[in-house]
């Protein structure tokens, strides 16, 4: 597995050119933009933010970033459609769809927790063929096309080569709002009994990003949207992963849920989630267990 971390070697730099010398129209014009989109976002750090919905965060910097992707995209391809995350599903009838988070991540940001992104993929008759995630804080750029591999600042990426989820490093999401209605924390004490451990960072387009160059070796999340998840999906593929709904179901972008692996734990991950969406539980959760008044270290007084 190559490194996830870019480095300034001469044959880095040599493969970033020959990578951008075959890039298509779309995916040269989507890191274009992502890159303006993230010196917008840069900008707007430390400002306000306030609430969209129960739980939910908007910046100034959702609206900048997205106004600049949305009037780049209408410039450059005035036929295509374009769904936005803060614009809503607004879709022209076009074979060609832009998928766009402005700012994935958002409540990372508006607390100056430094994992967000932008992310634009697109989609010809419902499947992704371009897609970029782009981290303005680590000037960490992913890219892929369908069919071409997938890319970390120019240097071709691939999965991790993790054979068991007892060896591997997971990660996944909880919604913003109507936490208590999710069942996720069902699926989140599993995994973390298994594997190595369960990150929940609050990027779902970092998390596949990830996971297509070998961070992590397998990402889960309920309720996504498909600006979530179409960069970072076709990432995963390109470098050489799985992407499907937990069941086992063919990927769906406005499907419920997603499980994205390194391929190799992609059958146990599966048969993992069989087991718990029909009540059967490897670990049980455990009780809280009654703790003294006044103890001062907690469980360890009981």
């Amino acid at each position: 597995m190559l490194s996830c971390t870019p480095d300034t070697t001469d044959r880095r730099r040599e493969s970033w050119l020959s990578h951008n010398k075959g890039m298509s129209e779309y995916l040269d014009a989507a890191v274009e933009i992502a890159r303006e989109a993230g010196e917008i976002l840069l900008s707007h750090r430390g400002v306000r933010f306030e609430l969209k919905g129960e739980f939910d965060l908007v910046t100034a910097a959702d609206h900048a970033s997205e106004k600049l992707v949305v009037e780049r995209l209408h410039t450059r391809f005035p036929d295509h459609g374009i769904v936005a995350e803060e614009g809503g599903a607004a879709e022209m009838r076009s074979e060609y769809r832009w998928f766009v988070d402005p700012l994935d991540g958002t409540t990372n940001f508006a607390h100056d927790f430094p994992m967000w992104n932008v992310t634009l993929g697109l989609a010809r008759r419902g499947t992704v063929i371009a897609g970029v995630v782009f981290d303005p804080l680590h000037n960490e750029l992913f890219t892929a096309e369908r069919g071409s591999g997938a890319y970390l600042n120019g240097e071709r990426i691939h999965v991790a080569a993790v054979e068991t989820l007892e060896d591997a490093l997971v990660a996944t999401g909880f919604p913003s709002r109507r936490r208590h209605k999710n069942v996720n924390v069902h699926f989140y004490y599993q995994l973390a009994m298994i594997t190595h451990g369960v990150r929940r960072a609050g990027s779902a387009a970092l998390d596949l990003a990830y996971t297509a160059c070998g961070r992590l070796d397998a990402f889960w999340e309920f309720g996504l949207n498909p600006w979530d998840m179409a960069a970072g999906t076709l990432l995963v593929e390109e470098a050489g992963g799985q992407v499907s709904g937990m069941r086992g179901e063919p990927l769906d972008l406005h499907g419920p849920y997603l499980l994205a692996t390194n391929q190799r734990i992609h059958a146990e991950s599966l048969a993992l989630f069989d087991e718990i969406f029909h009540g059967h539980y490897r670990y049980p959760i455990p009780e809280m267990p009654a703790v003294r008044e006044g103890a001062e270290t907690g469980l360890s007084h009981v």
